[in-house]
């Protein structure tokens, strides 16, 4: 007797359900709203505590900064851009994700990105947040940083907008508005939700309020729908093209190391990495600690764990292909710049980078690593830790080799560097834990839309399973 599934029986159902533990539509109302309107946990208290006392350090950091100057900081002739620009990119890479699962899923009809794209658009607002304090507190006089934006001043002067350091300012802002009304918009439906069950009057004005009248009528799902499906198309090309940006800054330079064609597509691949690591680090903190194991599936990271490791081998492809182009130029500036990175003062942190970023993501071949916890937890770390050596790597290696060798100095951070990048972790974390605790970290009416019970097929599906099973037997 064959017992085996025939063919054409996997194409009616999923092989592994996205949702499981049997939840029903009101089971997951209530396992996601139990975490709002719940007890706060105490161990989001002392999580709380550590990452507010970050804030402090980045607030304190700053502070140091206005009342002193940038002399505070590591930076020397020639190396004018430190650590400041280095968690600039970094954290612009770390939003990459976010709006990736949101939208570019979205359009591709992936449908296990409902029940991690919630917070991973979170990540991407909080990461963006971060990123823009680098580049205010990096020009220096930062109580004239508004000449970054297209205002008049008082003395009737309209900023200068050759530069190409502020194509970042309007790249990473449309990015920023477009990432955040693709999230509230996402919302409203979950937040009306929380409106009709709050018990107290101040809830139900708030969220009344944040729900925009949202009833759950037919003509409302059309218009949120299409809503929706707009936006996800106003940021798909902003997640292929705010990196690449930020990257052109790099290439427009005459620099050795920067002026590379190679660097949008390199840098928006290794920005997709990053984040990923990062969606994937919060992932598996927030299915432990919230017990969300039923929604947030071993399946679901195996997926990230696979773009994890794409996008690490495209990385890995891009750190030899800007060897060879140094060498086919036959630039010798350029040349030298590659053979510095690699085996100069700063070849322990290119090793770290190429170890972290080409060597471990290799791991995830294996099946059973990409479907272990603790293993797919620690290469998470791994992967930020790479590739925030890597922007270490192209902005300080550059820059303290270049034409001249007379002008050549060794690049090291000072202690206010490391407090202010610590501290942009505190910042980082703290408005992340507020949304975890205020909001819905997962979107409820998506993930009921991707359920068997959510097909109005369903039933006809079952039976044909059943039948086609028969048949088999």
């Amino acid at each position: 007797m064959n017992t085996s599934k025939p063919t054409t029986a996997s194409t009616v159902l999923e092989d592994a359900p996205l949702v499981q533990g049997g939840l029903t539509f009101r089971g997951i109302t209530e396992k996601i709203s139990g975490i709002v309107e719940g007890r706060t946990p105490s161990l989001w208290w002392l999580l709380f505590g550590m990452a507010l006392s970050g804030t402090l350090i980045l607030v304190g950091s700053i502070g140091w900064l206005v009342y002193e100057g940038t002399g505070v900081w590591g930076l020397n002739n020639p190396v004018g851009w430190g650590w400041a620009i280095v968690n600039f990119v970094f954290w612009v890479g770390i939003g990459h994700a976010g709006t990736l699962i949101s939208a570019i899923l979205f359009l591709l009809r992936q449908r296990w990105r409902t029940a991690i794209n919630r917070f991973a658009e979170a990540m991407t607002i909080v990461a963006v947040i971060c990123a823009g304090i680098f580049p205010a507190i990096h020009v220096g006089r930062i109580w004239i940083a508004y000449y970054m934006f297209p205002v008049p001043n008082q003395m009737d002067m309209w900023p200068n907008f050759r530069s190409p350091l502020l194509w970042d300012v309007f790249a990473v802002g449309t990015y920023f508005t477009v990432s955040f009304l693709f999230w509230y918009v996402g919302l409203v439906p979950d937040l009306a939700t929380f409106r009709d069950r709050a018990k107290k009057r101040i809830k139900r004005i708030v969220f009344g309020a944040l729900s925009l009248g949202w009833r759950g009528g037919n003509r409302q799902w059309k218009h949120y729908e299409l809503a929706y499906l707009m936006l996800a198309g106003l940021a798909t090309p902003l997640v292929l093209s705010v990196h690449s940006v930020v990257s052109t800054d790099f290439a427009t330079s005459l620099i050795p190391g920067w002026h590379t064609t190679i660097f949008p597509p390199y840098f928006v691949a290794g920005a997709i990495f990053s984040g990923f690591g990062m969606v994937l680090t919060l992932a598996i903190i927030a299915r432990r600690v919230f017990r969300l194991e039923n929604l947030i599936t071993v399946d679901h990271l195996e997926k990230m764990n696979k773009i994890i490791l794409v996008t690490g081998s495209m990385v890995g492809y891009a750190y030899i292909m800007e060897f060879f182009i140094a060498w086919y130029s036959g630039n010798i500036y350029e040349v030298f710049a590659f053979i510095n990175r690699g085996f100069g003062n700063y070849a322990w942190a290119y090793w770290i980078m190429f170890l972290c970023n080409v060597i471990t993501p290799q791991l995830f071949w294996f099946k059973k690593i990409r479907r272990s916890i603790p293993v797919m937890f620690i290469l998470s770390i791994f992967v930020n830790i790479g590739m925030w050596f890597e922007r270490f790597v192209i902005t300080v290696t550059s820059l303290s080799r270049d034409f001249l060798p007379s002008s050549w100095d060794y690049y090291s951070p000072t202690t206010w560097d490391v407090l202010t990048f610590v501290g942009s972790f505190g910042l980082f974390f703290t408005l992340f834990l507020l949304f975890l605790r205020f909001l819905p970290m997962i979107s409820m009416s998506e993930v009921k839309g991707v359920m068997p019970e959510a097909d109005p097929h369903h039933g006809h599906a079952e039976g044909l399973q059943d039948k086609l099973e028969g048949e088999s037997a």
